[in-house]
């Protein structure tokens, strides 16, 4: 009975020191990374390292299906109620690259969740990077037996922006 009562208070004197073990390793650690990482942002306020920035390219090529997101698709019809009008919201999250001849795909979808038709377009407008715009444009006649609908980016073209 009393064995077990000595080994349970030798089991909890070294929590402590684990403890304090832990939190001398984390401050040395971050003190290190503290220091690497005024290191390298004096290398990069460096004048030398300046052209060398400005001159470089993006980081990767352009994807505008990933960078160019669709926050909002509506359809309604035009006043003759014959032809679908969308109005898309589109942010371009992409840091480097605008986008332009934004092309789109439309589809009415019937009950039977059938294409009754998919359309095919371009938005003419640029979006350029961290930008979000608005567009409406005229799509196609409504066809008959739409029972719902939907909106993608199918491609764009991209261009690099200038950093001057």
């Amino acid at each position: 009975m009393f064995e077990a009562a000595q080994g349970e208070s030798q089991s909890s004197s070294k929590g402590p020191w684990m403890v304090i073990f832990l939190a001398v390793a984390l401050v040395v650690g971050g003190g290190l990374l503290y220091v690497m990482s005024k290191k390298q942002a004096v290398k990069a306020l460096s004048p030398a390292a300046a052209p060398a920035a400005a001159k470089a390219a993006p980081a990767g090529n352009a994807d505008p299906l990933h960078d160019l997101k669709v926050h909002s698709a509506t359809m309604d019809k035009d006043r003759t109620g014959t032809t679908a009008v969308w109005l898309v919201t589109i942010e371009n999250k992409s840091s480097a690259y605008t986008y332009s001849a934004i092309k789109y795909e439309t589809s009415y979808i019937g009950a039977d969740n059938t294409p009754v038709l998919v359309n095919q377009g371009t938005i003419a407008d640029s979006i350029g990077p961290g930008e979000e715009k608005k567009s409406e444009f005229r799509d196609a006649l409504y066809p008959a037996g739409t029972a719902w609908y939907k909106f993608r980016i199918t491609g764009a073209t991209p261009a690099v922006e200038s950093m001057q």
